[in-house]
């Protein structure tokens, strides 16, 4: 390869499955290809729901085996939980899932020192129970905390395994609620109030900012040859997704799909007012000082959940049939927190609906159908609320993510948005996380430069809104009301 093309490895975890992906980047040119692939299935042990941390560490290093030379290494993840480390940095225990149970009523708690709204003015972050504020919280009397030196994401324990040298990324960082979005630092005077310890925390660190080098044992397992870098991207996977918006000005919205989906804008400043608390927008940090004004909403989790249920049944029948079913018979909202847990879901979206006076879905491409109509409804909200809260301008709407790959998910977006939908990529997190490391080595340029080379490089389809916009609202109304 020419001095002029480099490669990048792409460690993009996910709370379903790892992967290590492989990018080559030269002049007008983005190659992206899959290295190794693992399953991330957290355990249920006697305490609670854990991450298995060492498994997936272990696919990280089995990804860059298979991944071969590269010119850098980058990690992002998941958001909010976290690794405490002790004095020697050796692990105390595996990170906890953020759907265990363990922050259940803890806000009340939080709130009864900083209420709800001095939280939101402090942070710009909306309610979501797991948040690290949360979780730390719910961790105060435990003896993990008590004997922890070191806190660390869950990207920066991996990139600390690799290098031996330990910080905190910022986009992650933004997602633990200590983090003043207005000045990308922390919050210090919350934390204090809070009894939080900052100290815990590694320095923070930017997009592109080294992250050390390989060591020789990891090397040795890899069966690399050093010096190999380790790049700091955004560590956040959505902030990487949303890096890789291939938009081609400012006047869009995006949502990040996958088991979540995360709709929003991409602003220059955050948006506090009591409104927007109101409306549960969040306000986390991006690529170059940007904010990443979104709600999260349940996403396809609602279908995974079901899926697994009904032991994976063929997908691409499934979608065929939901296609089949009348629109809009029954939604429910795909932003309630009673979807969170796993479990029983198929039979807890009907009980939704047969509380709610709808139609109760029966077959499984009724379940779907209920499940897509949903999720195109929530989609519909947050892009209205988001273009009202930030009085901010949208002409299209990008899709990125897994979901892409569900045409009928996008194309009920653009019906229920009444705005095109531009699909893909579908490895946004990834092209996302190569493209800071690339920057960071000089192959490309700023953020529109990034989203230009995206655009020519890789497949993308346009959804045009169909169908009747009063069905929509209508639907809509049945959840929240006229």
């Amino acid at each position: 390869m020419s001095e002029h093309h480099k490669t990048f490895a792409a460690v993009d975890l996910g709370a379903s499955s790892g992967r290590v992906m492989v990018g080559r980047v030269g002049p007008g040119t983005l190659d992206l290809t899959e290295a190794h692939r693992f399953p991330n299935r957290p355990v249920r042990v006697p305490e609670g729901l854990r991450w298995d941390i060492l498994s997936l560490y272990a696919g990280v290093l089995d990804g860059l085996r298979a991944a071969g030379r590269v010119d850098s290494v980058g990690i992002d993840s998941w958001a909010v939980d976290y690794g405490l480390l002790d004095a020697d940095g050796a692990l105390l225990g595996n990170p906890v899932h953020y759907r265990d149970t363990r922050t259940e009523g803890v806000a009340e708690q939080v709130w009864a020192t900083v209420p709800a709204a001095d939280l939101y003015a402090a942070t710009g972050l909306q309610y979501a129970p797991f948040n690290t504020l949360y979780q730390l919280t719910a961790a105060r009397s435990t003896p993990q905390l008590a004997h922890a030196e070191r806190l660390l994401l869950i990207p920066d324990l991996l990139a600390y395994w690799l290098t031996g040298e330990a910080g905190t990324e910022l986009t992650n960082a933004s997602t633990t609620q200590l983090i003043d979005p207005r000045t990308g630092e922390w919050a210090h005077g919350l934390a204090e109030r809070l009894g939080i310890d900052l100290g815990l925390f590694a320095p923070l660190r930017r997009p592109g900012d080294p992250a050390g080098l390989l060591t020789p044992r990891v090397l040795e397992e890899t069966g690399l040859t050093g010096p190999v870098p380790v790049t700091t991207v955004a560590s956040h996977d959505t902030a990487s997704a949303v890096a890789a918006v291939p938009a081609a000005g400012e006047r869009f919205a995006y949502i990040c799909t996958g088991t979540w989906s995360l709709a929003g804008l991409e602003l220059a400043a955050p948006v506090l007012t009591e409104a927007s608390r109101a409306a549960n927008f969040t306000n986390e940090l991006g690529l170059d000082g940007t904010v990443r004004y979104l709600r999260n909403i349940m996403g396809l989790w609602l279908l995974q959940e079901c899926l697994r249920e009904w032991d994976h049944p063929d997908l691409g029948g499934l979608l065929r049939a939901a296609a089949e079913v009348p629109p809009l018979r029954s939604v429910v909202d795909a932003g309630d927190a009673a979807f969170l847990a796993p479990g029983r879901m198929p039979a807890r979206i009907a009980d939704a609906c047969r509380s709610s006076g709808q139609p109760v879905p029966g077959s499984r491409a009724e379940i779907t159908r209920c499940i897509l109509d949903s999720l195109a409804l929530a989609h519909r909200r947050a892009v209205a609320d988001a273009r009202r809260l930030a009085d901010h301008p949208v002409d299209v709407v990008h899709i990125v993510g897994g979901g892409t790959r569900n045409e009928l998910l996008c194309q009920l977006t653009a019906d229920a948005c009444g705005l095109p939908v531009v699909a893909g990529p579908a490895e946004a997190a990834a092209l996302g996380n190569v493209l800071v490391q690339a920057r960071a080595q000089g192959l490309v340029g700023d953020r529109t430069a990034m989203r230009r080379l995206l655009a020519r490089t890789q497949p993308l389809r346009r959804y045009e809104p169909r169908g009747d916009p009063a069905a929509w609202r209508a639907a809509q109304d049945r959840i929240t009301g006229p």
